[in-house]
């Protein structure tokens, strides 16, 4: 992707609604589609309608773009995302997080439905995501030119989730009677799911809940400035002993239960960015 790309896609955004601007924007993962309900929305584009723009191909990801208020707060929200496993490049699968960069999106907020690992969560827990590992991933989205509008070449990753936000949401969990559980989550490539032996290879590295995105749009977002929050929907339980066929219907209808406690954690969040 270059630079003049990035530029023609967010030009044709901003032209729909020429005087909207937005400081934060959000990624809405599997099944988790209603937040978008909540944003009193003033602009829905579908993705299919943006020059580059890639297409979401997965039967709960809408592809459509929104500008809105949500908390209060102007936001961009992108209701679906994309995979590698679509058949798409890492670096079209982080595509949008350039466009909203390019649009003045400061703030990224990303959700994600995944398999807990860790002994203590249970099915439609939340679980913040405090750090990350990316190994398992076939490349890294900043592989390929780097112009000096993409950040720089070799951005630190020391620390990929705002610290701040973090602690802001664990006491919003705790406020609402949640456990405010945080941990590490690891991206693969997918589309199938893990194998027992998988699963505990991955907790032996220290993951606490397994997905097949963030990761890569949280990388760009780091190497463009933005302030990540992440925060994973725990649909369904990989401890090896006790393993269970995952089926797609189950893993939805616990992320449908989640849905309204990420919708006030995320609003919670948003009204507290100055």
């Amino acid at each position: 992707m270059t630079s003049e790309i990035i530029r023609e896609t967010s030009d044709a955004i901003h032209n729909q609604l020429p005087d909207f601007k937005a400081e934060i924007g959000l990624i809405l993962g599997t099944g988790l589609g209603q937040l978008a309900q909540e944003i009193e929305v003033l602009c829905e584009i579908p993705y299919q309608s943006l020059p580059h723009f890639p297409i979401s191909t997965v039967e709960t990801h809408s592809g459509k773009l929104l500008l809105g208020t949500l908390g209060g707060k102007s936001v961009i929200c992108l209701q679906g995302r994309f995979h590698y496993y679509e058949g798409y490049s890492m670096q079209e699968v982080t595509f949008p997080v350039r466009v909203l960069h390019s649009l003045g999106v400061k703030h990224l907020f990303v959700s994600n439905a995944a398999g807990g690992l860790n002994p203590e969560f249970n099915i439609s827990d939340l679980m913040i995501i405090e750090d990350h590992i990316a190994l398992f991933l076939p490349e890294s989205p900043l592989r390929g030119k780097n112009p000096a509008s993409f950040g720089p070449r070799f951005p630190d990753m020391s620390q990929p989730y705002n610290l701040q936000l973090i602690s802001q949401a664990k006491d919003i969990l705790k406020a609402m009677g949640l456990p405010a559980h945080s941990g590490i989550y690891t991206s693969v490539q997918g589309p199938q799911l893990e194998t027992k032996a998988e699963y505990r290879l991955l907790r032996q590295l220290g993951t606490d809940a397994v997905g097949m995105s963030t990761i890569p749009e949280v990388i760009v977002a780091r190497q463009l400035g933005m302030n990540v929050f992440a925060c994973s929907v725990i649909t369904d339980l990989c401890f090896p002993e006790t393993l269970k066929e995952a089926k797609f219907e189950e893993i939805l209808a616990a992320a449908a239960q989640a849905e309204p406690y990420l919708t006030k954690l995320f609003i919670g969040l948003i009204q507290q960015i100055s």
